[in-house]
């Protein structure tokens, strides 16, 4: 049972599937205040600023009762999808720390669509940091059909990284050799 219902972690629904070539609007990276990342989504929502927030469930016991909390993938980050308007009003709200400018749009946007994808198909994640070069593969099999990554091998297992090169962070998930094919 979780503590709080899941937040709205991509506003508006649907934002990582639009294929936009804005010149106004750009991706943001967003370093908060600590703990701060969802009070920031809620009131991105009130100004109807579009974001990400991949959130991913954890789960916890209290006195003895297990339940299950959602807390932001990459503690500390929000990827805002703004105008320069809309990122000196996110700014107002105080609970921003820094905002790193992405040069590569395309990338991030494709890195979190995959990054969304992993997330919601419901396979436990294990956050990587600080990747390391690899084989590049794309998965053709299974629930994660068409994501790629890199293949690393951990603790006897294989496992699928799949970055958001920006941050030089991603998520890995426990995959069999037979469902990839290399790029």
């Amino acid at each position: 049972m979780p503590i709080l219902e899941k937040e709205i972690c991509e506003f508006p629904t649907g934002l990582l599937d639009q294929s936009v070539d804005s010149t106004e609007r750009r991706w943001f990276a967003i370093y908060t205040k600590a703990r701060q990342e969802k009070a920031l989504a809620r009131q991105l929502v009130g100004y109807d600023i579009p974001f990400y927030l991949p959130l991913v469930p954890k789960e916890n016991y209290i006195r003895g009762k297990r339940v299950e909390s959602f807390l932001p993938l990459f503690g500390g980050y929000l990827f805002l999808f703004g105008t320069e308007h809309e990122r000196v009003q996110a700014l107002t709200t105080n609970r921003i720390s820094q905002v790193l400018p992405v040069n590569d749009q395309q990338q991030i946007r494709h890195d979190l669509l995959q990054l969304r994808d992993v997330i919601d198909s419901g396979i436990p994640v294990t956050l990587e940091k600080r990747l390391q070069a690899g084989d590049r593969v794309r998965v053709e099999k299974g629930p994660l059909k068409g994501v790629e990554g890199v293949v690393v091998a951990r603790r006897g297992e294989r496992r699928l990284i799949v970055a958001v090169n920006y941050l030089q962070q991603g998520v890995s998930v426990q995959i069999d050799d037979f469902m990839l094919s290399k790029l």
